[in-house]
């Protein structure tokens, strides 16, 4: 035999004893339906992973317009104990995006962390920091107690006790004539640093910050 013909390879898959051969089929062939087999595999997941993606992500990138929506006289607030108002965290659906907001005058003898000398009111969101239940305002214990897995904050909203990672978080405020206005959330650390909002159990002190990134389209006022 030459080295020509000793060279030469058969187009067939069984004379070549690849695995699965059947008679009469060729490697180009077999190429071809394999490749066709993984396209089309790749499109069917492609198919339900980038709309599963899109759902995921879709909230990240969505710009929320910053409102202030007025809450009360700003009489109705003194320095030493909470008022529950009812703030709209998502326009358009009706109580479903609603909210409860506790709010009181900025009190000098009790707000000395230095995040706090901006503001003439301060506003805590209800949203427990562990997993998002809603949480009361106890006056006789001076604390907030969340009922789901006994989360409890002290009078600034820092946790003192229970699974909580973080504070409760705030809410700017302002005021406009006569009348105390609340805007957007923003999240703090156990020194109440400000962050950009945070989801529940995304903790913001050490590495944890930086193991939850603020979202693209937020921004600090």
């Amino acid at each position: 035999m030459s080295d020509k013909h000793a060279k030469h390879k058969s187009k067939y898959t069984a004379d070549r004893m690849i695995p699965g051969a059947f008679e009469g089929e060729t490697v180009t062939r077999r190429r071809f339906m394999t490749g066709t087999a993984h396209t089309a595999g790749g499109i069917a997941a492609a198919a339900f992973a980038l709309p599963a993606l899109g759902f995921a992500l879709g909230p990240i990138f969505k710009k929320t317009p910053h409102t202030w929506q007025t809450v009360g006289p700003a009489s109705s607030f003194s320095e030493d104990n909470y008022v529950p108002v009812v703030v709209t965290l998502t326009p358009g659906i009706g109580e479903a995006g609603t909210s409860t907001a506790y709010v009181r005058k900025f009190n000098p003898k009790i707000d000395t962390d230095p995040y706090d000398a901006s503001t003439p009111y301060i506003a805590i969101s209800s949203r427990c920091a562990h997993l998002g239940c809603p949480v009361r305002w106890v006056d006789a214990a001076e604390r907030f107690i969340c009922p789901c897995h006994g989360g409890v904050y002290d009078l600034l909203g820092k946790r003192v006790g229970g699974p909580p990672v973080r504070p409760l978080d705030r809410f700017y405020t302002r005021v406009e004539g006569e009348s105390v206005q609340i805007g957007p959330r923003f999240s703090v650390n156990s020194e109440l640093r400000r962050f950009s909002p945070r989801d529940p159990g995304e903790p913001l002190d050490g590495i944890g910050q930086y193991l939850y990134p603020s979202r693209p389209t937020e921004r600090k006022l």
